[in-house]
């Protein structure tokens, strides 16, 4: 067989795999197993076996994934495919949904985070969030950033809570725009500053992980542009899961990305590797633009 005929075949039997793995061919949701990398040899977050229904709506089907430590996971897919609520479970924020029912396996350091025992202040204090639309609180810049660790007890007195806030606005590359006036309301900042802003807060209180649902969606392409600079920056000290429509923005900050397609994880792999040679049908489609 000539190489112009090996080629062929190894495209024959690529085709002929994507359809046998294509979700759409199963009746069962049980049937389909990811395909790619979701486990990692270096674990901070783990998750097995993930359900999630609200009401009698399951929203996530049988989910497993490894969020690496020191790295950046972007979740990508169409809208609806319920790459927000998983990420909303790996701090509990479903628990104040009342109609919002969590079924699996989920650990930190390989602690469960699910535990009766487990305080979920503590715990959205080690895996803080930064949501879509930028949410400052209705103080000052200091307070905002101060609110934290004075609630967690981080600070003994103002010179200790000063250099929390003060190392908490360097870090979110905020701090040389608004030392002149931290006495001034949070909600008159821009709206890229109010995303760091939040995410100072976030880092204040010295998280471990830091989940970010679409931190970009609501900023021009100048203060998104500031945002991917500070991920980039972060992940030196921070894991951090991100949530994003952008395939641009994924490609560029993440170092592994997870395709979702209708409550399902479809794909997992080293992003260059997703973006480039997709193994899925439907990952395939997403990343061209066929569909979402």
């Amino acid at each position: 067989m000539d190489r112009a005929e090996q080629q062929g075949a190894a495209a024959a039997d690529a085709t002929a795999t994507r359809r046998q793995l294509d979700i759409r061919d199963h009746v069962e949701p049980a049937d389909y197993q990811t395909i790619g990398t979701p486990f990692v040899d270096d674990a901070k977050m783990t998750a097995r076996n993930v359900n999630v229904f609200y009401g009698e709506k399951q929203a996530i089907t049988n989910i497993s994934l490894d969020i690496g430590r020191n790295e950046v996971i972007a979740m990508i897919g169409p809208s609806g495919c319920g790459k927000s609520t998983f990420l909303r479970t790996l701090n509990r924020m479903n628990d104040i949904i009342p109609i919002c029912r969590v079924e699996g396996e989920f650990a930190l350091d390989g602690e469960d985070i699910y535990g009766g025992d487990q305080d979920t202040v503590l715990l959205r204090a080690r895996v803080g969030m930064v949501f879509q639309k930028p949410n400052p609180f209705p103080k000052s810049i200091y307070e905002n950033v101060a609110y934290g660790p004075r609630i967690h007890g981080l600070a003994h007195n103002k010179a200790e809570m000063d250099e929390i806030v003060e190392d908490s606005l360097r870090r979110a590359s905020l701090f040389n725009e608004v030392k002149d006036q931290l006495d001034k309301p949070g909600t008159g900042l821009s709206g890229g500053q109010q995303q760091r802003l939040c995410i100072a807060r976030a880092i204040a209180v010295s998280p471990e992980v830091i989940l970010m649902d679409e931190p970009c969606s609501a900023l021009d392409p100048i203060a998104t542009a500031r945002i991917e600079e500070l991920i980039d920056e972060l992940r030196e000290n921070y894991t951090i899961a991100i949530v994003t429509h952008s395939m641009q923005q994924a490609a560029r900050v993440s170092q592994r990305t997870a395709y979702f397609h209708m409550g399902k994880l479809i794909e997992v792999g080293d992003t260059k590797q997703i973006f480039t040679m997709p193994r899925h049908e439907l990952t395939e489609n997403y990343i061209t633009g066929r569909f979402g």
